[in-house]
């Protein structure tokens, strides 16, 4: 499968940043890409590194203005978009949604952010509510998506499960960057901790990984940009720049993980009948 990515540098104007994904989504189209892949909240700045009752203006319903937008792209230029959206549910109630575009504009599904953050620059509880979807793989033109959201990406039970219910591959939306106090090796570990958990996931399950970063300073925070996609062992098929904006296509072969789980038959050895603590907190 041939798969696009846009890691790109967020600004204050909305409409200019949908603008800019807009042109990238056809130019990728154009060179034959088949699955577009978005990142995090691509259609303003990441919002949560304060609380503010009024950004929640910036919130929408799904069905809305922003599936209406990318489905229209979707159809227009026959590619599945993978987009990451502020949803409004119902007043008050807000979600951090990854919506799924089929080729013919229709929703093909919706996964709501299931690991929600609370960190300094990352306050995510004060706007999203943990999803109630479950990890659920979206069906498809080009195949079931198991598509999560940042945070997610830490949590390999989540991966998972995807994986469990037959995801043929895992999709990680992603806005993350660096503690701009941090020393530059403790910068380093952190972004590394960060892919090699994904490519941990890749190979734990024998599934391909794409994970799309955003990239540039917003409001005192670098983030790392690195998008990346991985093969079903962990194998770095592409890997972006840290500080520079990339829409590229990534070619992936989605029969290798039949072979791979061939070699290493992970799900057939686990021990399912041993497993029930891991639904517990903690074990005391």
């Amino acid at each position: 499968m041939k798969i696009g990515i846009i890691q790109q540098h967020n600004t204050a104007d909305r409409e200019d940043n949908k603008r800019r994904l807009a042109e990238k989504i056809r130019q990728l189209a154009q060179q034959g890409a088949e699955l577009v892949v978005l990142q995090e909240l691509h259609n303003g700045l990441y919002f949560c590194q304060d609380e503010n009752v009024d950004t929640f203006n910036q919130a929408e319903p799904i069905p809305g203005p922003s599936t209406e937008f990318y489905g229209a792209l979707a159809k227009e230029l026959q590619v599945v978009i993978v987009t990451s959206l502020f949803e409004r549910r119902a007043p008050g109630l807000y979600h951090n949604t990854a919506v799924v575009l089929e080729k013919d504009g229709s929703m093909a599904g919706k996964y709501r952010k299931m690991h929600i953050p609370d960190d300094p620059g990352y306050y995510e509880k004060f706007y999203f509510t943990p999803g109630d979807l479950g990890f659920q793989p979206i069906n498809t033109s080009v195949g079931r998506l198991g598509v999560l959201v940042c945070w997610d990406q830490w949590y390999p039970e989540a991966a998972r499960l995807m994986a469990l219910a037959g995801a043929e591959l895992l999709i990680y939306p992603t806005a993350i960057g660096y503690d701009p106090h941090d020393t530059k090796d403790e910068q380093e570990r952190q972004r590394m901790a960060w892919q090699t958990v994904q490519r941990g996931h890749a190979v734990a399950n024998g599934l391909p990984v794409v994970t799309v970063n955003r990239v540039g300073e917003e409001d005192g925070v670098p983030f790392w940009g690195t998008s990346f996609v991985a093969g079903p062992q962990g194998e770095l098929l592409y890997e972006a720049p840290k500080d520079q904006e990339v829409e590229t296509i990534v070619e992936v072969d989605m029969q290798r993980s039949e072979q791979v789980r061939r070699w290493w038959p992970f799900l057939r050895d686990r021990r399912i009948e041993a497993y029930e603590n891991i639904t517990k907190r903690f074990i005391d």
